[in-house]
């Protein structure tokens, strides 16, 4: 039996490859990374018009109904176009807000994430110390454990506060939050949001990596076909041959893992997922940088946005250590 995407599927990621296409998202991410947010929202509302964030968002509240293989088709498009912005954190964000025992917050600011107008960010318990773009989203969520109860609570921040760090990614621009905010929601049904939250961003961000890693890998053999050096095309070499087969096998073997987590939904299979995703797409951006020797360190190059991105994305919601453990456990 073979599991492949529907008609209907491969149309709507081929809709969106032209849409992200036509918006040259490399300069999009230039301009985010500078602090100039006006191009990337206007393609957040394009991309929120074709549906993607609303296939996190139940239909009650304006969206799709939450859609795992379809999210998961989508960000593996955002990741080979390399899209700036809040993009898993704003689909976890969605899945936290439907999550609630209380449909208050979710019909205050759901609707609003399934139309683009709201671009999320947020921080929950194992996320670590930092939330991603906090200085230019709409809605900052922060999910804080309640000491010594199986409880949490969900509070709605005012902002951010000190300096944007420094990341490996430049359109990564990590940022703290500010202390204090509304309270949105208390009690166990938080905590147990929050897990579902931190389950689809890491599908999300598996997704986005084998994205990185495909686009990766197609821009390495096509200068690989190019490049000559003794008068022969480098991508001839045997040491080169090998190099991109071994990255292609990476990929190709994290892909099923990526739609098969998808369909299950299972914390294990979505951990062992991010780990194949996100090693694979670091084994491209290294093959990528190798393969095209001094120039893949110029920043001038588009493929600077790809290769910088790998890395950090991998480590992104559960680094591969603790996406291991979790599959241990789980």
């Amino acid at each position: 039996m073979k599991f492949l995407p529907t008609g209907e599927q491969q149309a709507f990621t081929r809709s969106l490859d032209a849409l992200l296409t036509a918006a040259e998202t490399p300069s999009v991410a230039r301009a985010w990374a500078a602090g100039d947010p006006a191009p990337g929202r206007s393609l957040w509302t394009r991309l929120a018009e074709a549906g993607v964030f609303a296939l996190a968002v139940p239909e009650a509240y304006d969206g799709l109904g939450q859609r795992p293989v379809e999210l998961a088709l989508a960000f593996v498009e955002l990741g080979r176009h390399v899209v700036p912005g809040p993009l898993v954190e704003t689909a976890a964000a969605a899945v936290l807000l439907a999550g609630l025992g209380d449909p208050g917050p979710a019909k205050r600011l759901l609707p609003g994430i399934a139309s683009g107008e709201v671009a999320a960010t947020l921080r929950i318990p194992g996320s670590g110390p930092f939330i991603l773009d906090g200085d230019l989203a709409d809605c900052v969520l922060v999910a804080v454990p309640d000491e010594h109860e199986p409880s949490a609570r969900l509070r709605l921040a005012s902002g951010h506060h000190g300096p944007v760090r420094a990341s490996a990614d430049p359109a990564r621009r990590l940022t703290q939050t500010a202390v204090g905010g509304e309270i949105l929601a208390t009690g166990a049904d938080v905590a147990r949001a929050a897990q579902a939250a931190e389950s689809w961003a890491r599908l999300a961000a598996a997704a986005q990596s084998l994205g990185v890693g495909l686009a990766l890998l197609d821009r390495t053999v096509a200068y690989a076909r190019q490049r000559t050096q003794f008068g022969t095309a480098i991508g001839s070499f045997q040491a080169v041959k090998h190099r991109l087969a071994d990255t292609l096998i990476a990929l190709e073997f994290a892909r099923p893992l990526v739609f098969g987590a998808a369909l299950t939904l299972s914390p294990a299979d979505i951990a062992a997922a991010k780990v194949a995703a996100g090693e694979a797409a670091y084994t491209a951006a290294r093959t990528a940088l190798q393969v095209h020797g001094a120039i893949g360190y110029t920043e001038e190059l588009d493929l600077a946005w790809w290769l910088r991105k790998a890395r950090p994305l991998r480590d992104a919601w559960g680094t591969p250590s603790q996406c291991r453990a979790a599959v241990l456990s789980g």
